[in-house]
């Protein structure tokens, strides 16, 4: 039996990083955390300690300071795809890189006198906006998302006809709240796309079809969400979700003698029902290698 290196990566980790633009007086600001991670023939730092062909994790967290002053930060996908490129083409060793970036939102603070305040600003809760580019020599795979994105519907939701099996005590509801904190990340099929124009669309229609669809389960929903980014954005090759049941249970008010025409509802914590899938184009081939690493998602 031999034992050799296997699969191996190696970088920097959770780099936090605020970049200001000042080109004008109405400053922009952009706070991410990136995570650089490189391939290639690193096996000797593994099997004899030799350091010879190691970027520094340090000088990755450096180049990530580096690239954002020396070319800001338009949106987190170019950044991903320039730090990507950086390494790979600068490096004979480096054979590939991943780059995943988080940004946190931001919204201007809109002051009674003035509105929208030209340099301060204020945290907009609690969604994130994501992004994972894979380069492994000249091919580059992007999947950008969200995270966090908390919504909830009022009525409009069933969930019903289900089978009464051993240890059943759910019961069938013709109207309950529906709310989840979904997830979603899509992959695109080029490199070449208005990151800020898709993004934007694609999280309009994840809240349209939300909002627009008479649910009878969340399967039902997240498919529909799923459907409605890929009919309109041919560039995209396939959307997953991962989307927890925030549970609602109606309060029973009986025992005290009081009617609850649903309008009372303990919100449940936890343990709740979590539903994965990914809605997929049927003439594109899969890409599992660029999902690699990319928890929570099936």
């Amino acid at each position: 039996m031999g034992i050799v290196l296997g699969t191996n990566q190696y970088g920097k980790a959770e780099v936090r990083l605020v970049h200001v633009d000042r080109s004008t007086p109405r400053h922009v600001i952009t706070d991410v955390n990136v995570t650089s991670q490189l391939f290639g023939d690193f096996s000797e730092t593994h099997l004899t300690g030799s350091n010879a062909a190691v970027i520094a994790t340090d000088t990755q967290k450096n180049t990530v300071y580096a690239l954002a002053r020396t070319g800001g930060i338009t949106t987190i996908e170019e950044f991903a795809l320039r730090m990507a490129r950086n390494f790979v083409d600068k490096y004979d060793q480096v054979t590939g890189a991943r780059q995943e970036i988080e940004q946190y939102g931001w919204g201007r603070i809109e002051t009674s006198d003035s509105g929208a305040h030209d340099h301060a600003f204020v945290r907009a809760g609690t969604e994130t906006r994501t992004v994972v580019v894979t380069k492994r020599g000249p091919e580059e795979t992007v999947i950008s998302g969200l995270t966090d994105l908390v919504v909830l519907k009022s009525t409009g939701s069933e969930f019903w006809g289900f089978p009464e099996v051993e240890y059943t005590s759910l019961v069938e509801t013709t109207d309950r709240i529906l709310a989840t904190a979904v997830s979603s990340r899509w992959r695109y099929t080029s490199s070449n796309v208005d990151w800020d124009k898709s993004f934007t669309s694609v999280r309009q229609i994840l809240l349209d079809r939300f909002a627009g669809t008479h649910s009878y389960s969340l399967q039902q929903t997240l498919y529909a969400m799923g459907q409605g980014v890929l009919e309109a954005h041919p560039e995209i090759a396939e959307i997953r979700f991962s989307m927890p049941n925030k549970h609602h249970f109606l309060v029973d008010l009986s025992p005290w003698g009081l009617e609850n025409p649903n309008e009372v509802w303990y919100a449940a914590d936890r343990p709740y029902g979590l539903i994965e899938a990914a809605v997929t184009r049927d003439d594109l081939p899969a890409d599992e290698a660029a999902w690699a690493g990319i928890a929570g998602f099936c």
